[in-house]
């Protein structure tokens, strides 16, 4: 086969696998991820059953690449508002990466959902998953290094005896040029952060919170100053 040929077979099957894609969003958006239908994407698209097989061989494999596309849109979010940031004190750096997720969270809710609400039954998310799905905490992560030795990164409070040896295990795994209190401060912020996040897009902040925007930085500056970021220069 000419290399011509094969460049256009290339295509087809990149122009194939995007609406079979967009289809299987749309239904997200109108189902939920529970209900995901490989039959149903094809019946929508026209195609036989078999057909569409050849692309994702079953109902996991296409939920599989939803959730590593949606991690990565998230996480280009993330290091986008970080870089245009640069210039920026590491609390303003932070806040700025916060508002990205939730501004991504809110143009992309049901995919937002499809990573962070309720577990798909039956389903068990790959290893491939886990590099997409780290973008946005290593963004915070580097915003912590950045400052690390610094007046802008200052020791939160100190762990109590029985969590240190967790403290220390996670500092390992995920930072271990950070101070272990700074890092298990960081992962209770990261999950303080989609808590916040979630909160708003699930509609639990409904005739609680009004002005979402405003309490939603103020929050973020708080959780910044939980890791330990100052105002200083990083």
């Amino acid at each position: 086969m000419s290399s011509t040929a094969k460049g256009v077979r290339a295509r087809a099957r990149m122009e194939v696998t995007a609406a079979i894609k967009d289809e299987a969003r749309r239904q997200l958006a109108a189902e939920g991820a529970a209900k995901l239908s490989l039959r149903a994407v094809a019946r929508e698209l026209g195609m036989v059953s078999s057909a569409l097989y050849r692309y994702f061989p079953s109902r996991d494999d296409l939920l599989t690449a939803l959730i590593i596309d949606a991690y990565d849109s998230l996480g280009e979010s993330a290091e986008a508002a970080h870089a245009k940031a640069v210039d920026a004190g590491p609390v303003q750096r932070w806040t700025e990466v916060a508002q990205a997720v939730r501004d991504w969270a809110l143009r992309h809710p049901h995919e937002y959902a499809l990573l962070y609400g309720s577990p798909v039954p039956g389903y068990t998310a790959p290893d491939t998953t886990v590099p997409p799905a780290s973008r946005v905490g290593l963004v915070f992560i580097g915003i912590l290094r950045e400052a690390h030795g610094t007046s802008a990164l200052t020791e939160p409070a100190p762990l109590p005896a029985d969590l240190r040896p967790e403290a220390e295990r996670m500092t390992a795994d995920l930072a271990p040029d950070l101070p272990p209190a700074n890092v298990a401060a960081l992962v209770a912020s990261w999950a303080e952060l989609f808590g916040l996040v979630g909160f708003e897009l699930f509609g639990q902040f409904n005739r609680v919170v009004e002005d979402r925007e405003a309490f939603f930085r103020h929050a973020v500056g708080r959780l910044a100053h939980g890791v330990g970021l100052t105002d200083g220069q990083g």
